[in-house]
């Protein structure tokens, strides 16, 4: 439902929101984004440049420079970056229900693809990048005191 760039697009905006700090984020480099999330360096910087052009990052060339996202990951959808190297029709799967697969009609299997874009257009529209942001307040819920075995038995 999506290709190379797209995957790569995302995985360079999450490695950002992941990092996010508000306005004063340190900008990191193309290579510290491609080398975090295990990606080819050149194509990451490429599609940086895309992404700056589309407003959803902001990069500076030279010594202190890099990338940063341009807005809060809580308002960056992944269609935002979905949008920028996919075409809507490119996602669909043309073989069912045409006369490629030998049944020119809609089929139970035709139904089954439809939910499966129904459910990817719901992910891409409804989720933004903030799901890869750490937020203080669900580590202090998830840091549940640890009750050591000697302690209960003392009590």
């Amino acid at each position: 439902m999506y290709g190379k760039q797209t995957e790569t697009a995302i995985a360079a905006v999450s490695y950002l929101a992941a990092i996010w700090k508000g306005p004063a984020t340190q900008r990191v480099s193309a290579a510290d984004i491609a080398d975090g999330r295990g990606l080819q360096r050149p194509f990451v910087a490429k599609l940086l440049s895309s992404l700056s052009q589309a407003g959803i990052v902001n990069g500076s060339p030279g010594p202190g420079g890099g990338y940063a996202l341009a807005k809060d990951p809580a308002e960056i959808h992944f269609r935002d970056v979905w949008s920028l190297f996919e075409r809507p029709e490119s996602s669909r799967v043309g073989f069912v229900g045409s006369e490629i697969c030998g049944v020119s009609m809609p089929n139970g299997l035709s139904d089954r693809i439809c939910r499966v874009e129904q459910a990817m257009n719901a992910l891409l529209d409804e989720t933004t990048f903030d799901v890869f942001c750490v937020k203080p307040e669900l580590l202090a819920a998830e840091l549940v005191p640890i009750e050591r075995t000697e302690d209960r038995q003392a009590g």
